[in-house]
């Protein structure tokens, strides 16, 4: 006599994170990121808004280095002294302003005369600043 034994189908276990990421594979497509003509006018605008935005803000506050109309003292009507041997600049400042302070007035006289330095030489024509011009 023979015996059929009927035996039920069983798939083969599978662990649980297996079929997530099986299952993760299969629901999301690989697709090509494809702009539009209207995504492509948005990304040239954002790109752009920081740019205009500079230019804007350099025009507006681009009006203060214009240069102004008022009516500055004219080329070569400065008083100049002459620096002698021994001279400083610290001495210079004391005799044509003896009422100032002598470190304004050295500072106005390197800056005027557009010195590196405070150090002068016999023989240099230093001008003077008009405010202290008319002390001497």
């Amino acid at each position: 006599m023979t015996t059929v034994s009927i035996t039920a189908y069983q798939a083969p276990v599978r662990p649980a994170r297996a079929l997530r990421t099986e299952r993760a594979v299969r629901v999301t497509p690989a697709t090509r990121l494809r702009l539009t003509r209207r995504g492509r006018r948005v990304l040239a605008a954002l790109a752009a808004a920081p740019v205009a935005a500079g230019l804007a803000l350099a025009v507006i506050s681009g009006g203060g280095a214009l240069a102004s109309r008022e009516d500055g003292a004219p080329a070569g009507t400065f008083d100049t002294v002459t620096v002698m041997a021994g001279d400083s600049l610290w001495s210079i400042a004391e005799e044509i302003a003896p009422a100032a302070d002598p470190r304004d007035v050295v500072d106005a006289i390197v800056a005027l005369n557009q010195m590196q330095s405070s150090s002068v030489a016999a023989g240099e024509r230093l001008a003077i600043p008009a405010e202290y011009s008319s002390a001497r």
